[in-house]
């Protein structure tokens, strides 16, 4: 069930992320900023909400790099100093960028027995692509061609910005519906009571919006993974990006790296199932290789 705990760490961390935000900003007397005497400003309430909620996303973004190399020990391959087996991926992800017209990445591996590979960073020109050595150990040469052409084409689409935008939106909007909720209840009870009701309406509306957003966030994530693929597709070829994920759907007992629970987004595959798929950041392989055999 490692793909129900993945979901779940996916929604904890931003459960977590918006508590503490809420927690924060309610104890620095936030509130008090965004009503005035005589009821609710909503133009300063938008702005605080568009503040605080981009603001953790994007810095989630500025350290997304460091963040994954630190998380999942990966070794980022150079030039000078590398292996043969390392130039070889190295040479590999450096064509595929060519193609696609991209500043070179970082190109890194990390120990693990997950077949998987991510992309992340901040921007184009200062992104990380890193697989792992049992992607390395159990795929050919042209299934990892097709895997590193889909990391590329992440990068190429900037889905690691689209989706912290999205998120960032999303944080928004759960803090503005929940507080004014929260006001509207804080009016509804005695005068001595408005304070306390306001904080806990507030932090349990920002919980509950965020797990409802969660679902949000992974729909677009899940659209960006069909089109990860028709780039990868077009930079390596269909079949090669169809064999890839042939490749992953016939490892039934796949071991996934428990390390890579805050990139999840950003991996080649994650398993999913039944009503949890909702907050799948993946869709399944049997959909992904559809797709590209009826792309155009």
């Amino acid at each position: 069930m490692t793909w129900i705990k993945r979901i779940g760490f996916f929604l904890l961390t931003n459960i977590l992320i918006m508590t503490t935000i809420s927690i924060v900003t309610t104890l620095m007397g936030s509130m008090g900023f965004s009503i005035r005497a005589f009821g609710l400003d909503l133009t300063q309430l938008i702005v605080f909400c568009l503040m605080w909620g981009m603001a953790g996303s994007f810095i989630s973004l500025l350290l997304s790099k460091m963040m994954a190399k630190w998380t999942m020990g990966v070794k980022v391959i150079d030039p000078k100093q590398a292996s043969a087996h390392e130039m070889d991926v190295y040479r590999r992800v450096q064509s595929l960028a060519q193609r696609a017209h991209l500043p070179m990445p970082e190109v890194g591996i990390y120990e693990s027995p997950e077949v998987n590979a991510f992309a992340t960073g901040p921007s184009k020109s200062s992104a990380l692509v890193a697989v792992s050595t049992g992607l390395l150990n159990r795929m050919n040469t042209q299934e990892l061609e097709g895997v590193l052409a889909h990391e590329l084409s992440h990068v190429a689409n900037g889905d690691m910005v689209t989706l912290t935008l999205i998120q960032g939106v999303v944080n928004s909007f759960a803090m503005f519906i929940s507080r004014i909720i929260a006001y509207v209840a804080a009016n509804a009870v005695k005068e001595e009571m408005a304070h306390i009701v306001r904080i806990v309406v507030t932090i349990a509306l920002d919980i509950v919006f965020s797990i409802l957003g969660s679902m949000a966030v992974a729909y677009f994530s899940r659209q960006r993974e069909f089109r990860a693929d028709a780039g990868g597709a077009k930079l390596a070829g269909r079949e090669s990006m169809i064999s890839a994920l042939e490749s992953l759907r016939q490892m039934v007992e796949m071991p996934e790296d428990p390390r890579g629970e805050a990139i999840a987004s950003f991996k080649i595959s994650s398993k999913k199932g039944g009503f949890i798929s909702l907050f799948a950041t993946h869709p399944a392989l049997e959909d992904r290789i559809l797709a590209l055999k009826q792309m155009r």
